[in-house]
């Protein structure tokens, strides 16, 4: 027996709902965090450390590294990124 798949996706969904963006930025923002974590951890630096380098304060790197907190700049993922030795990319699809 074939099994079809009744109603929509969970992407049209949240378009319907006018949420898309937000849930999708929110859920972007999250990964990058947890990147950045593990990526701080690999290196041994703490957050501390971690800020120094990035010559930012410690409280701009819990921002960071929150995962809901979604208002980081560009330009402070760009440093975290070259701080643990990684890339920042992105793309419009």
């Amino acid at each position: 027996m074939k099994k079809t798949n009744i109603g929509s996706t969970v992407d049209s969904w949240l378009r319907e709902e006018g949420i898309y963006e937000e849930v999708s930025a929110t859920a972007i923002k999250r990964v990058i965090a947890r990147q950045v974590e593990a990526a701080m951890q690999e290196k041994g630096f703490s957050k501390s450390e971690m800020a120094r380098r990035m010559q930012t304060s410690r409280a701009a790197l819990d921002r960071l590294l929150d995962p809901q907190n979604d208002g980081v700049t560009l330009s402070t993922l760009r440093k975290a990124a070259t701080v643990v030795g990684r890339e920042l990319r992105l793309e419009l699809v």
